[in-house]
């Protein structure tokens, strides 16, 4: 799923494609992927191709939000989540640092 995922994304011009392992760091998901659009038109266009592939290929879609605003859609995919940020506001939110950062060793202990 993340390769297809990805695929989708990388056909439809997103930038800076980032998967983020997230074994051992989380319950809700196994890996993350961060992208960027240039703009709000090409977020939500981003969304909608992803989302098509996916049905295709007969995985299914657990959620979505943000696609109104087109600034930020997360697409919910079970064990994979997918961020699509325009550039400006990933800088803000910079999503890739957090969860790429190693685990503080109190956390490792009760995981």
């Amino acid at each position: 799923m993340v390769a297809l995922a990805k695929s989708a994304l990388e056909d439809g011009k997103a930038e800076n494609v980032v998967t983020i392992d997230l074994a051992g760091k989380t319950s809700f998901a196994d890996h993350m992927i961060v992208c960027s659009g240039q703009s709000q038109r090409q977020v939500s266009a981003l969304a909608d191709r992803l989302v098509d592939s996916l049905k295709e290929s007969k995985y299914r879609i657990s959620g979505m939000e943000g696609y109104e605003s087109g600034n930020w859609v997360l697409v919910d995919l079970g064990d994979v989540i997918v961020h699509i940020f325009r550039n400006e506001i990933r800088e803000i939110y910079n999503l890739e640092k957090m969860w790429s950062m190693p685990m503080p060793l109190a956390m490792e202990a009760t995981a």
